[in-house]
């Protein structure tokens, strides 16, 4: 006949169990926390020499061109390149004593996590540049769009611009989101569907508008060596002295008055030109 379990022994061994496991324990942890605590000195350490080096270098000056963006500059947060890069830094280390410390705690799952978290800070970093760089390309080339609208006298060179930013920099973002390991697969699909549509709507749209000053701009590659400024024309029954002959629009002095005629004129109305040009009107 089997006996009854003793239930005071079976409680005493656990108990004794427990204060083993306990008496084991404490030592690692506390080893574990002077490890993390050498980690976090030894990172503010490093951070601060980092900061102060790579601002002697001069590494702010991106910082100050991130700054300039609006994008940026709508967040209303400073970026200052080495604080970033020495915090990142600082992190990292203090991930490498924390895995360090978790192991010897003997946690296996806090130890996994901190070591993926560690893992992923090398990809974060190249993602960021990846945005930097991004931001700094997108935004020369809004600049450069508006700059050439401008002197092309093309209105909505701002709002050109501005898509050009835009589409440049979400792009920027789908790339460095891919670095990091997520699947930007669906985004990008979805991404180009969307930009596909909005270029083929605003070329339309922009075209009709602008018909008629792409029509001086080309005429303007027609006109340039033909006339020139201080000779006496007549066209559309104006006569006078080109005083301004630009990309999209001429302008003449007549007897007593100054009038402006878009330059497709010269293509479509039929021009007299009194030779010599400075024989007065």
């Amino acid at each position: 006949m089997n006996s009854i379990p003793n239930l005071q022994e079976i409680l005493v061994n656990i108990v004794t169990d427990l204060i083993g496991q306990l008496v084991s324990f404490v030592p690692r942890l506390v080893s574990a926390v002077i490890i993390l605590l050498i980690g976090v000195l030894v990172a503010k350490l490093v951070k601060k020499i980092v900061q102060t080096v790579l601002a002697k270098v001069g590494l702010d000056r991106i910082g100050e061109k991130l700054n300039e963006i609006d994008l940026v500059k709508s967040l209303n947060r400073p970026v200052k390149i080495s604080a970033v890069i020495a915090q990142v830094l600082f992190f990292f280390i203090v991930l490498i004593f924390a895995t360090a410390a978790t192991e010897l705690v003997r946690i296996a799952a806090l130890t996994d996590l901190i070591v993926g978290v560690t893992r992923l800070i090398p990809k974060l970093i190249v993602a960021g540049i990846i945005i930097v760089v991004g931001l700094l390309i997108a935004d020369s080339l809004k600049k450069l769009v508006i700059s050439l609208c401008q002197s092309f006298n093309i209105k909505g060179g701002r709002m050109l611009g501005s898509l050009v930013f835009f589409f440049l920099f979400v792009i920027t973002l789908i790339n460095a989101l891919g670095q990091t390991g997520l699947n930007t697969q669906l985004l990008e699909s979805s991404f180009m569907l969307l930009v596909g549509g909005t270029i083929f709507a605003f070329a339309i749209g922009y075209g009709i508008a602008s018909r008629d000053v792409l029509a001086n701009i080309l005429s303007s590659f027609y006109s340039k060596n033909r006339y020139r400024t201080g000779q006496v024309i007549q066209v559309d029954g104006v006569k006078g002295v080109i005083m301004q002959l630009d990309t999209t629009s001429l302008t003449l002095r007549t007897e007593d008055t100054i009038t402006v005629l878009p330059l497709q004129t010269l293509q479509t109305q039929t021009v007299i030109i009194y030779e010599p040009a400075a024989e007065a009107v």
